[in-house]
């Protein structure tokens, strides 16, 4: 069910048997810490999407590495894609898709950075009516027990980059790519150079706090740990795709919002 190993005469049976939903799962490329590949948002995510699509039935697009990732520039290895050409390709990727006969396009998340900008998508599905709907699916399951077994899970407090949880989603996606030997022998605090405007948002607030972008210690990441949080990320990302699959009422309601605006 990865689209580009699908043959021609294959695709339409996977459109049909995915009941029309196509996943969409959204990386960078940038630097993470020391140890870990600038591919490491797209390769986790991924993962995670295709072996959802293993245990409830959808077609998961190919790597898809343009999200917003300007605060990171500074780093090489870094793409940056322009602003209205970023989202000019999401809009057309998502419309070949439908195009492609999927009814439904579920964005799945990879990086933190793309969060505010996947959502300002959302709202740009309302500018101008398609024949398919956009959903975005949610990150770590909410629910306290789901929580405080992450917590349980970790030995360290601070997360945010290149930490523990991913280095060891890496560890476990991917361990000929993660370098443990190249891991920081201090961990990457916060620097809170903006602390002092409060809850005021400003573009620099990631690099005040991480320039470096290390956030975290990665220290004590294991494959184990790795493991255990991609089953419970698998399992959540596979009841999503459930979810919109039986959902009839935001095509609806979308068709009906059209069909007042239009009038």
């Amino acid at each position: 069910m990865r689209w580009e190993e699908l043959t021609w005469k294959e695709f339409p049976g996977a459109v049909e048997r995915s009941k029309g939903v196509c996943l969409l799962a959204m990386g960078v490329l940038e630097k993470h810490g020391n140890h870990l590949p600038l591919g490491t948002d797209v390769f986790n995510v991924h993962k995670l999407a295709c072996l959802a699509a293993d245990k409830e039935p959808a077609v998961v697009f190919p790597q898809y590495y343009f999200g917003q990732i300007y605060e990171a520039q500074h780093m090489q290895g870094t793409l940056a894609i322009r602003p209205q050409l970023l989202i000019d390709l999401l809009e057309n990727v998502c419309d070949e898709i439908g195009r492609n006969g999927f009814r439904k396009v579920l964005l799945v998340n990879g990086h933190g950075g793309n969060t505010h900008m996947l959502n300002f998508f959302l709202q740009l599905m309302l500018y101008r009516k398609k024949p398919y709907v956009v959903y975005l699916a949610g990150g770590w399951p909410s629910k306290p027990e789901d929580l405080e077994y992450y917590r349980k899970l970790m030995d360290t407090q601070e997360h945010g980059h290149a930490c523990e949880c991913e280095t060891s989603y890496g560890l476990a996606n991917f361990p000929e790519l993660v370098k443990m030997d190249e891991v920081p022998a201090k961990p990457g605090h916060t620097l809170n150079r903006l602390g002092h405007l409060g809850d005021i948002h400003t573009p620099m607030d990631w690099f005040a706090q991480y320039p470096d972008h290390y956030a975290g210690d990665a220290r004590p990441a294991s494959r184990e740990k790795g493991e255990k949080l991609r089953q419970k990320s698998v399992e959540h990302l596979a009841q999503t795709i459930r979810r919109v699959k039986e959902d009839e009422t935001l095509p609806t309601l979308y068709d009906a919002f059209f069909s007042r605006t239009e009038h």
